[in-house]
């Protein structure tokens, strides 16, 4: 059996996003989680919003106390959040930029801009025992930031990858390249995320320092047409393979 250099995130805020829209109690995001447990993911990622559009503060309750797999909060930097994750001591807390008006996270943290603002909070997350990262672009700048602050973990926004055609897309995929073997330079640990597919994960989880895919309104929308099960299990196999052949390529 090949060895999982690659670890699957999977994010359920989805699952709460169709809930909500009916206002009852279904679908469960923490049925989601169990599922997505079974059918191989590593990992769970929630992001509790200030609006709380789709999970909800009992659903991080639930999650930190029903799931065996790590709980990946992700979280805006303010007050409110980190007193809730200060509470519930997750296994990690993802620090993202976040505007009431977006349909979804648009772009990187910039800590570089904001590094006196960030490091109280990711200092504070250090402190109770969960693994800081930061969601940012692939810019040399924002992980010298980050390593300056003390997060021991970026997740590169792949959003704009997962947007672009083309020469565009390569341009960006080659960001991607340089900013994770950066990481591996200076000591970072490299995930990614955001935008990622069946037809555009494969390049992202063939980058070898990339130790992390957080994957979440795809799976969760697939899931309709073919089950969450089955779902998961085809984004893993596709990154399970394409690690599998860089890693055979770097050991001919």
């Amino acid at each position: 059996m090949m060895k999982r250099a690659l670890r699957l995130g999977v994010n359920i805020d989805h699952v709460a996003t169709i809930r909500n829209a009916r206002g009852g109690p279904d679908p469960d995001p923490v049925r989601a989680a169990k599922l997505a447990a079974n059918a191989g993911a590593d990992g769970i990622t929630a992001h509790l919003r200030e609006d709380r559009r789709h999970i909800t503060d009992t659903d991080i309750t639930r999650l930190a106390s029903e799931i065996d797999l790590p709980l990946n909060l992700e979280m805006a930097a303010t007050d409110e959040m980190l007193e809730i994750a200060l509470r519930h001591k997750p296994h990690a807390a993802c620090l993202v930029p976040e505007k009431r008006e977006e349909r979804t996270t648009e772009g990187g943290l910039d800590v570089a801009g904001g590094f006196d603002r960030l490091k109280p909070f990711v200092a504070a997350l250090g402190d109770a025992g969960s693994r800081v990262s930061l969601f940012i672009e692939p810019d040399p700048a924002q992980l010298d930031a980050a390593l300056a602050i003390g997060a021991p973990v970026v997740e590169l926004h792949t959003g704009s990858y997962a947007n672009l055609q083309g020469a565009a897309r390569d341009a960006e995929l080659r960001r991607l390249r340089d900013a994770a073997a950066y990481c591996d330079e200076i000591g970072l640990e490299c995930h990614a995320g955001h935008g990622l597919t069946f037809d555009n994960v494969v390049p992202v989880a063939a980058i070898p320092q990339v130790v992390e895919l957080n994957i979440g309104h795809f799976l969760i929308g697939e899931a309709i047409f073919g089950g969450l099960d089955s779902t998961i299990k085809r984004m893993r196999a596709l990154m399970d393979k394409a690690r599998a052949e860089v890693q055979g390529e770097q050991s001919a």
